[in-house]
């Protein structure tokens, strides 16, 4: 199957081959009963505020879809402003991460993802992280510098989920080249669209907790995009 997302599917193409995508991601190694680690990046600078704002009311569905896997655990990274990026602690229920959302007021700046990657890849060489979700519109940094720590996390096993919002021509290029270096999956979304992330951003718990099998299992008598993703499966 093909990595890339193909071009002019239009949103509901792009949704459903992302899902393929997750489903074709080899199963990560939760170590039996350890809960998933999910390392859940945001672009917090100031263009992004509605969807922050959005982001505090569907986060929940993350630990929500996961309890019957063994739970998941995720950590917040975020970066604003003039060179701030700050990771929370992690966190194992959905009050706690809103909590600490909710703190968090967008402010403009540009971007740091290479800063999300680098703590991605110190969390992993410390404890796994079985995927890292990424959420942002917009790429200000060196691209191959990028693609290089994607590659990095690659080879650790932890695929990159780029959520891109709106349709900046440079970061559609990059990202997609992130995600397929590191094994994992992009999908654009916009104001259209937005309501589907809470069931994308749950299907990527799911499979942080359980894999493969487990979104399979998540997915049974669901119907859109999960169960796009079932056929795929099949």
């Amino acid at each position: 199957m093909k990595r890339d997302l193909q071009q002019g599917k239009g949103v509901a193409g792009d949704v459903d081959a992302f899902l393929a995508q997750v489903a074709a991601t080899p199963a990560p190694g939760t170590g039996g009963s350890r809960r998933g680690r999910l390392l859940f990046g945001m672009d917090a600078t100031a263009s992004r505020q509605r969807s922050w704002d959005h982001a505090l009311h569907i986060q929940s569905e993350m630990f929500e879809t996961t309890r019957g896997l063994g739970g998941l655990d995720v950590q917040l990274v975020f970066y604003r402003g003039f060179g701030e990026c700050k990771a929370s602690k992690w966190f194992s229920d959905a009050t706690a991460l809103r909590n600490a959302m909710l703190k968090v007021q967008c402010l403009g700046g540009r971007t740091q993802i290479g800063r999300v990657l680098a703590r991605a890849l110190k969390e992993t060489r410390d404890t796994p992280v079985q995927a890292v979700v990424f959420v942002g519109d917009s790429m200000e940094e060196d691209a191959d510098a990028l693609c290089h720590q994607a590659g990095q996390l690659g080879l650790l096993k932890v695929p990159l989920f780029l959520f891109q919002e709106g349709h900046d021509a440079d970061a559609t290029t990059v990202f997609r080249q992130m995600a397929r270096l590191s094994g994992g999956a992009w999908c654009p979304f916009d104001a259209s669209s937005a309501n589907r992330l809470k069931e994308l951003l749950a299907a990527v718990a799911v499979y942080a907790a359980g894999g493969r099998k487990a979104l399979a299992d998540h997915g049974q008598g669901r119907g859109g995009d999960i169960a796009g993703l079932l056929e795929q499966i099949r």
